[in-house]
């Protein structure tokens, strides 16, 4: 994994700077080399910049910029394609100078062309390539976003890299805030959901998207064009051996994801897909190899995962190394601030800190690959509004019965059902029901028309489930998990979004996901002979989960009342309503945990962006 960034334009010097400039920004993607190269094409300059995190090929074989066998085509690319031996053996008959999957994937896209070579590719990328005989360039990202890559037009040039910040730094020149952005996300808790980012003008390209931008005339145009689509999958009528099938693809997922040149590691939460994750990777070690695992813990909480974690630990029979929640309260403002400069955008709860110090964690261990298991919940139907939403499903389409037997299967089982919790519900339910709250948006925020973000109209169980993996869920957890991990050099790889098991859980019938009262039951049943039984049959699965919502209550009162104060940003820039925001902060703090009807986020996110505001003052024009 590493950082890349770009500049097309007239102005040479320019380009130079902003190279500079923006690999300064985000070294931290790669401090084991930096390359930069400027390349002219028709009437324009292309500047090319790389920071390499060494994974595969440590040597200097490896250094991007880097040009194809036949010096006609040139990438910098961030990311990995884990299949690159396979199309190497498959596809290519060239003697490769180095063992990096960068020069396999260069000389795929120059045989194959774009279209072709993205859907042989499995695995994350974000690059930019370029064809000299062709004169175009090529922006692309991987089938689930994994990799970001933003860009932005300016003065009759185009700019682009791997984060905001590298825009930011590399142009020097202010952007206005993104008003629609930032009240998706304080409206509804959303991010990722277009390709808008907080910065107007700035945007990222689509997740399973490539942009071709033509260099032989004299005006510069993006053209996205999409390459993949999850339910554009065809899957077989026959699912007799399903559960053999899915047991054979996620071990080959986890077998390719362990291909690296340095450590590799895993992140253990205690539930059914972390845990899936970790006995496989132990099965493909030595018998006497010990595996990496790291874990967040909280000692002495009720959302303590430790039991489980013990328990996992006991059956491969291997250390964990323990990260403990619980930093002092004076001191998270300060995380806070780190971790969202980091992040390029407000955090999406105090997970995020934590996952930041996991990988601080990590990269003092010298872990330098991690694998987790994010997208499995919306892939298996594996959060608790999937049940919601296929009860709305069967009732539209008059299987009554089928009603009755799910909900008596999950009654009986106690699971998602006696867990429901209307604070977070409440999101999903129509406009209506947001009347009965304290507005607090701002007038900059009045005009916002809230998305439908439950199962709408005729939709389909798997074009809901298709909605998370495009906008609602995947892309705000892949964004935190890349800006965290890159933020102390780590690389997070994620097996559940591999584009086989996405391609494979998603169209799956729900009733192999919903079933006998479990979420993701057929993946339960494909893995349940390598877990323990209190992991595989877990009904309680919380996840990373820490005490944030006492937190806000007590500990962080005093710093979040500062924070409020009558010169905060979001009430100058009138985003937010103070006299609101402070009401509905009191109603928060005198209800009882997990009741009432205050979700722990209304009080977070003005918070966090707040934070993002000051972190981020001066690229923001502030004539909002």
């Amino acid at each position: 994994m590493c950082g890349i960034s770009g500049a097309i334009s007239n102005n040479q010097s320019f380009i130079s700077e902003f190279l500079k400039k923006s690999e300064t920004a985000q070294i931290h993607r790669g401090p084991d080399y930096q390359g930069r190269e400027i390349v002219g094409v028709g009437d324009w300059l292309i500047g090319l910049g790389h920071q390499r995190l060494s994974i595969l090929d440590l040597s200097e074989s490896g250094k991007q910029p880097m040009w194809s066998a036949s010096s006609k085509t040139v990438i910098v690319y961030n990311g990995e394609v884990y299949n690159y031996k396979e199309l190497k053996k498959t596809s290519l008959d060239f003697t490769a100078k180095s063992s990096t999957d960068t020069e396999i994937v260069i000389q795929i896209l120059e045989k194959f062309g774009i279209q072709t070579a993205l859907n042989q590719f499995n695995g994350m990328w974000a690059f930019a390539w370029l064809n000299t005989d062709e004169k175009k360039l090529y922006l692309a990202r991987d089938r689930a976003g994994i990799k970001p890559l933003y860009y932005t037009i300016q003065d009759s040039g185009i700019y682009f890299s791997s984060e905001i910040k590298g825009i930011l730094k590399g142009i020097g020149s202010t952007f206005a805030i993104n008003l629609e952005v930032i009240s998706e996300y304080i409206c509804q808790s959303l991010q990722g959901s277009t390709d808008q980012t907080f910065f107007e003008g700035i945007n990222i390209i689509p997740a399973g998207h490539f942009a071709e931008i033509d260099l032989s005339g004299s005006d510069l145009n993006i053209n996205l064009i999409k390459y993949w689509d999850v339910l554009d999958a065809k899957l077989s009528s026959d699912l007799s051996g399903i559960e053999a099938r899915s047991k054979s693809l996620f071990f080959d997922a986890i077998m390719l994801r362990m291909r690296s040149d340095v450590p590799v590691g895993v992140t253990l939460s205690g539930g059914v897909d972390s845990s899936a994750i970790s006995a496989v990777m132990k099965n493909f070690l030595a018998e006497e190899q010990q595996l990496n695992i790291l874990s967040v813990v909280s000692p002495g909480s009720d959302h303590d995962e430790s039991e489980f974690i013990d328990i996992m630990a006991e059956h491969l029979q291997n250390k964990v190394y323990k990260v403990q929640l619980g930093w002092n309260p004076k001191d998270t403002m300060t995380l806070m601030k780190k971790a969202t400069w980091n992040n390029d955008s407000p955090l999406g709860s105090f997970s995020n800190v934590a996952h930041y110090l996991l990988m601080k964690k990590a990269s003092e261990l010298g872990i330098t690959v991690i694998l987790s298991g994010q997208g499995a919940d919306e892939l298996l139907c594996g959060y608790k509004k999937y049940l919601g939403f296929y009860l709305q499903f069967l009732l539209r389409t008059k299987k009554y019965f089928k009603v009755i037997l799910v909900i008596t299967g999950f009654l009986l089982n106690r699971s998602v059902i006696t867990q429901f919790n209307f604070q977070e519900a409440k999101r999903y339910l129509p406009s209506l029901w947001h009347k009965k709250d304290i507005d607090i948006r701002g007038s900059k925020l009045k005009s916002y028309h809230y998305k439908q973000l439950g199962l709408t109209g005729k939709q389909t169980m798997q074009e809901r489930q298709a909605d998370d993996l495009r906008k609602y869920s995947v892309p705000f957890l892949t964004h935190y998990e890349d800006r965290m991990s890159m933020a102390w050099s780590r690389e997070i790889r994620l097996p559940f979004l591999d584009y086989r098991l996405m391609e494979l859980f998603v169209n799956l019938p729900t009733a192999y996901k919903l079933k006998n009262g479990w979420t993701k039951y057929v993946f339960r049943k494909a893995i349940e002979n390598i877990l323990p039984k209190q992991i595989t049959w877990r009904r309680d699965k919380q996840g990373f989960v820490i005490p944030q919502e006492q937190w806000l209550k007590k500990e962080l009162k005093e710093e979040i009342l500062k924070l409020f104060s009558e010169d905060a940003l979001i009430f100058k820039y009138q985003i937010i309503n103070r006299e609101a925001l402070l009401q509905k902060y009191v109603d928060y703090c005198q209800q009882k945990d997990h009741k009432g009807n205050v979700w722990y986020r209304e009080i977070f996110n003005p918070m966090a962006l707040e934070i993002w505001l000051q972190v981020n003052h001066q690229y923001i024009d502030s004539t909002v």
